[in-house]
């Protein structure tokens, strides 16, 4: 679960480098959010030349906590680091490539962050 100001990596190449959640987008009075969630985040590192700038606010999609994420079938899969990928309003990623692994509980939403993803676990 990552709760509010907590600060995540950025696991593709859109130019932030570190987001710092402020909350969970269509869902009201939750302070946390999990993986598949759509989540706003403020901009705290981003690349010097890159079309999104620090301060910025971006829509960003949760693609790995250190909370254990625990399956129907028993297992419990739990990542190192807390991470997101940048999205536009559609839920399209705003970049060309997804770094590391990605939770299999994305793919009924966001299947076009699953094809860009090098491993899916």
């Amino acid at each position: 679960m990552i709760y509010v100001r907590t600060k995540l990596d950025v696991a593709d190449n859109s130019g932030a480098r570190k987001v710092s959640f402020i909350g969970v987008v269509g869902k009201k009075n939750t302070d946390h959010a999990c993986v598949g969630d759509v989540i706003n985040a403020s901009v705290k590192e981003a690349l010097p030349n890159a079309p999104i700038k620090k301060g910025e606010v971006v829509r960003a999609v949760v693609v790995r906590t250190r909370f254990p994420i625990k399956r129907k079938d028993g297992l419990s899969i739990k990542f190192d680091k807390n991470a997101c990928v940048v999205i536009d309003k559609q839920g399209n990623p705003r970049a060309t490539r997804v770094f590391g692994p990605v939770a299999r509980e994305l793919r009924v939403k966001f299947s076009k962050i699953l094809s860009l993803a090098p491993e899916v676990i």
